[in-house]
């Protein structure tokens, strides 16, 4: 996929409800959105990659050519950094991202830990798997489902914290977590950098923990490699499943899955080629799901929650 355009202006002439057009007299930036899209999806165009008609998405008159639409779709996960830092200025601004994520009854159940230490991200990439972008990059965003501040307000007002018990209330910190991060990879986009999560920080999260001076009822769910892309890293848009593997219409559908996901094998296939890699999707799931050791230490998720305090009931 060639490089397009994610910022660029568009006059509100060029847009229309239709999906993205890669027609020749289609703007600049609806043609690099049906690129995208193509990419996205393998290679599916616009109006087929979704069920129905009017598939794709269009601009908005505040969002001339869905332009946070089209960084969205460019999204990918970047493993090769270059040495330069990550700013105090562009820290801060990726919290407030974070911050600005929907939370549930605004409990902000999460914090993160910032972690530039070379010795302290040379420990957490261990206990990673040893995954070498971790220490190369600058900055490791570690995202922490946090009820040590709910705990410690109860505390001052000396008030019980009998619903933090139960599982729903871990789950909601899991959930606030994963949307501040979301948001706040969106920015870091935005701004030129790359990312790329952590999910292996719960392969060993008592080992984690100590490395990060973690108190009870904070548990580290995922972290998130953030730095300056090197440019000379090969890697781009992943093809996804097509839409009608994941989006049903008032009730769920399971009679087009392993249709979608047949063509799908067929379109990943492809993309792994061209990175001169030979992987099957199918076998991926299928070798995932086979046997718990596949999961590296976090079989025992439930225990290791447990120990942190999080409720379980």
């Amino acid at each position: 996929m060639s490089l397009v355009d994610l910022t660029a202006e568009v006059d509100p002439a060029d847009l229309d409800t239709a999906g993205p057009d890669s027609s020749s007299d289609a703007s600049p930036q609806r043609r690099a959105l049906a690129e995208l899209w193509r990419a996205r999806y393998g290679g599916l165009e616009p109006t087929a990659a979704a069920a129905g008609p009017g598939a794709g998405p269009s601009g908005g008159a505040d969002d001339p050519a869905g332009a946070v639409v089209r960084l969205q779709l460019a999204h990918r996960s970047v493993r090769q950094y270059l040495p330069d830092d990550v700013s105090d200025e562009t820290l801060a601004t990726l919290v407030a991202a974070a911050q600005s994520a929907a939370t549930s009854s605004n409990l902000q159940l999460w914090s993160v830990v910032a972690v530039r230490d070379p010795q302290r991200r040379t420990w957490l990439a261990h206990l990673a798997g040893d995954q070498a972008h971790i220490v190369q990059a600058p900055l490791l965003l570690v995202w922490l489902v946090d009820l040590a501040r709910a705990h410690a307000v109860a505390d001052r007002h000396e008030a019980p914290t009998a619903a933090s018990d139960y599982l729903e209330t871990t789950v909601v910190g899991f959930v606030d977590a994963a949307l501040a991060a979301q948001n706040a990879t969106l920015a870091a986009e935005s701004l030129g950098l790359g990312t790329v999560y952590i999910g292996a920080l719960r392969n060993d999260p008592a080992a984690v923990a100590e490395v990060l001076g973690l108190p009870d009822h904070v548990f580290a769910a995922f972290g998130l490699v953030v730095g300056h892309p090197d440019p000379d890293e090969r890697a781009t848009v992943k093809p996804r499943l097509a839409q009608d593997a994941v989006l049903h219409h008032e009730t769920y559908d399971a009679t087009r899955q392993l249709d979608a996901v047949s063509a799908y094998e067929h379109r990943i296939g492809a993309y792994y080629a061209a990175q001169g890699l030979q992987h099957s999707w199918t076998q991926r799931l299928l070798a995932r799901l086979a046997h718990p050791r596949a999961l590296n230490g976090r079989e025992r998720l439930t225990d290791a929650l447990g120990a942190a305090g999080l409720g379980l009931r």
